[in-house]
This record gives structure tokens, sequence and C-alpha cells, in this order.
């Protein structure tokens, strides 16, 4: 069996009388990308700030590569790179000026801070930019520091918070790019999106989460079988009518009872989405 890198056991966070997160159960393997998909508001955030020791546990347990979180907090930051969704950069610092001060917060040695900022810029393809003050920096080469500094110290388990938010389809791709990179070296890699492609492009598996609670969890493909492989869409007086088939021919035979201009197209993920939680995922 594949070894276990993220383990939560009735994971659960509450501010006062709201539960964020209830009862979580989760156990993402070595290599994986795991996808954590959910509206705003569904605790997907403050899963990853408990699982990265940045929020404490309310009640449950939470481990990385077998290192429980709130026992063995100095060992488990040893192990995990964080990816904001802020851009909490130091901007008045050159990009290697930020990872030398990463490195240094994690006790590596010059020598080995220097090797090892040239080699991961030139990963993220900023090897031109060493120098140059970050406040110079658009959002996709800041997206890519961050990326940077959280692999500086050689971490095995990766969390994306919303890695790609804000950036145009071409810098996305870019950094899709990285973190399939990433995953063939073994990273294991937690991101939470709201994009679909994004989530159907990289993610071995998804967990979709609502109001606190983890509603799904499956592959894209095994989701999208659950609900129906095949929509048959048709416009209506109050928006758009979408029914789900697991076999073609009864979306075909549907489609053709009901005398109207009807489409019948795959199911995608965002179908999924819109069907468990009410709510509409982004567009790439």
């Amino acid at each position: 069996m594949d070894e276990c890198m993220i383990r939560t056991i009735d994971l659960t966070k509450r501010f006062g009388s709201l539960t964020a997160v209830n009862r979580l159960n989760l156990e993402i393997h070595h290599g994986e990308i795991f996808g954590l998909l959910g509206p705003n508001g569904a605790g997907k955030t403050t899963t990853i700030r408990m699982l990265t020791t940045l929020a404490k546990i309310t009640s449950g347990r939470a481990m990385v590569q077998g290192k429980d979180v709130e026992d063995s907090p100095l060992e488990v930051k040893k192990i995990i790179g964080v990816v904001p969704q802020g851009l909490n950069l130091e901007i008045e610092l050159t990009a290697e000026e930020n990872l030398d001060f990463h490195g240094r917060l994690h006790r590596m040695p010059k020598k080995q801070r220097r090797e090892r900022a040239s080699e991961i810029l030139g990963f993220v393809g900023l090897e031109d930019k060493c120098k140059v003050q970050v406040d110079h920096f658009s959002g996709g080469m800041k997206r890519r520091l961050l990326i940077a500094r959280a692999l500086m110290h050689r971490p095995r388990v990766l969390f994306l918070d919303e890695p790609t938010v804000g950036l145009d389809p071409q810098i996305r791709r870019k950094i899709w790019g990285l973190i399939q990179d990433l995953k063939d070296q073994g990273i294991t890699i937690l991101i939470t999106t709201h994009y679909i492609e994004e989530a159907e492009a990289l993610c071995h598996r998804v967990g979709i989460m609502q109001k606190g609670d983890l509603i799904a969890l499956d592959s894209p493909n095994g989701l999208k079988r659950d609900l129906g492989e095949y929509a048959v869409e048709c416009q209506n007086r109050n928006g758009c009518d979408i029914r789900f088939f697991k076999e073609r021919g009864d979306a075909v035979a549907y489609a053709g009872g009901l005398n109207k201009d009807v489409m019948i197209r795959q199911t995608n993920l965002e179908d999924v989405f819109l069907n468990l939680t009410g709510e509409k995922m982004l567009l790439s």
C-alpha cells in the first residue's frame, strides 16, 4: 500500500458556535495530487491551516507523514511547504533574498541556501529575476516565487491554497506544469481551487466540502460516473434544465421526447459541484 502522507481523523475546528470543519476524515497518499473543492466558507482554508500548524485543532487528529500536527509541530514544519492564498512575500527584498530568508528560518547552511535558491529559481523560470526587487514583479511572477519559497527547504508535502487565483489562463497553465513536475518528483500535493479545469487537469482525487462537511470524495471521473456520464441540457423559462444519464442511449431517448432544442454532452466536474452544492465553480 502507498505511504499515507496526510491523515485526518474526525478533524474539527469550531469558532464559537460556528463549526468551520466538521469531523473530517482524509487519507492522502505519497505522490498524489489531492484537490479540496468547495464554495467560499466551506472550510478548505481552515483545513489547510490546521494541517500546517497555523490554526489550533478543536478536536480530532491530523498527521503529516505519520507526525502528529499538534504533538510535533516543528517536525511537521520541516517536511511541509505552504503556498498561501495571499501574496505574503517580502516585497522590498529581491527574489533571491526572499529565498535566502526562508532558508535561514529552516537553518539551511549558507552554501546550501545559495545553491538551492539558484536551482529553484531556475525550476520556476525566474533565474533572470533573481536580483530584482519583488515589488516590481507581476502577479504571475509572485505566484511562481511563492512556490519557489515553499520548495526551498525540499518539503515532502506541499499545500497550495488557491495557487492560481486571479491569474490569466496562460500563466495558470504554466503553474499547472510546475505542479505536474513536482508530482513527478514524488512530492505529495494538497490543492484548493475554484477552477473546474484545474481540478480535472491536476487532481488524482478530489474532496468536495460544504459548510464544513466533506460531502463527496472520489476521482473526477468517478464523481462524474456517479452523477451520470451524459447530460441533456435545454433552456426553459426558468433558465437551463439539465438531466443526467448513465447511458448515452437513455440521454438520446429522453432528448428525443422533449420536442425542443437540446444539447447532449458529457458531464463535467462543474455539474457534479453544482449538483452537490447548488453553486457553480469558475471557468479557467
